[in-house]
């Protein structure tokens, strides 16, 4: 029998799931979408033609010379124009949905039920996790799980660092041009400044290190990096003015 048309909540997940997957990678077999066809009740191959059926509307894609499927919907052209460029709204909607098909209390069940806290602040606080958790996936996925200076790919060492900090630029808080796929090492060189990425994307060094005591660990993990071109998303590249900021404002030059 054949399946119940796509809803709007099913559309509204496969949506953070485009882009979250890297386009190029999205198969049946990719873990993210066999995990999120299992959640909303539909088949692998299903979430991979909705996820194909994005691309023909993402503009991203379109400047890169690829092409999506033809099969777009009413409702995915819906759900595109809602949320696409709309990155907090669809964190926040995605999280509570993904929460709501796995049968996952909400965020005011889970929180503390001090009487003091108040409504305003569990929303703060369930705004503020589901910013950074898509900004995590997204960043991480879109880098395929890699470190892109060192290639590392162990998820638990990865970190999705932001170019231009958090607090400093609310607009582009989850920007994935505003985001690099780092080790937990690099991720810390770069957000103190030891380190930085040129707007041409290669890593460049702050002096200091080159001036601290020659170690073969400072030499092997940081100073043999200096000036390598570093591995980009097949979309949502470091965007040159961000990366400008982070070169002036926080480099350690």
């Amino acid at each position: 029998m054949a399946l119940d048309r796509w809803t709007r909540e099913q559309t509204i997940v496969a949506l953070r799931t485009y882009f979250v997957v890297p386009f190029n990678r999205a198969s049946n077999n990719q873990v993210d979408i066999v995990r999120i066809a299992a959640l909303i009740g539909r088949k692998p191959s299903a979430v991979k033609m909705k996820i194909g059926n994005f691309g023909s509307l993402d503009p991203e894609l379109a400047k890169h010379g690829i092409v999506g499927l033809s099969g777009t919907s009413e409702l995915d052209r819906e759900i595109w124009n809602e949320f696409a460029n709309d990155r907090e709204k669809l964190a926040l909607e995605s999280d509570r949905l993904i929460r709501e098909f796995g049968n996952e209390p909400a965020e005011a069940e889970r929180a503390n039920t001090d009487t003091e806290r108040v409504g305003s602040d569990i929303l703060r606080l369930t705004k503020t996790r589901a910013n950074q958790d898509f900004f995590r996936e997204r960043v991480i996925g879109l880098y395929e799980k890699t470190c892109c200076i060192t290639g590392i790919q162990v998820p638990e060492l990865l970190i999705a660092s932001h170019i231009v900090p958090w607090s400093k630029d609310e607009l582009n808080r989850l920007n994935p041009e505003n985001g690099l796929c780092l080790n937990a090492l690099h991720d810390k060189a770069f957000d103190t400044g030891l380190m930085t990425v040129t707007t041409d994307y290669r890593v460049k060094l702050s002096k200091r290190l080159f001036k601290e005591k020659t170690s073969d660990v400072l030499g092997k993990f940081l100073l043999a990096y200096e000036d390598q071109r570093i591995l980009l998303p097949e979309r949502y590249h470091p965007k040159a003015e961000f990366l400008e900021y982070h070169n002036e404002m926080i480099f350690q030059k």
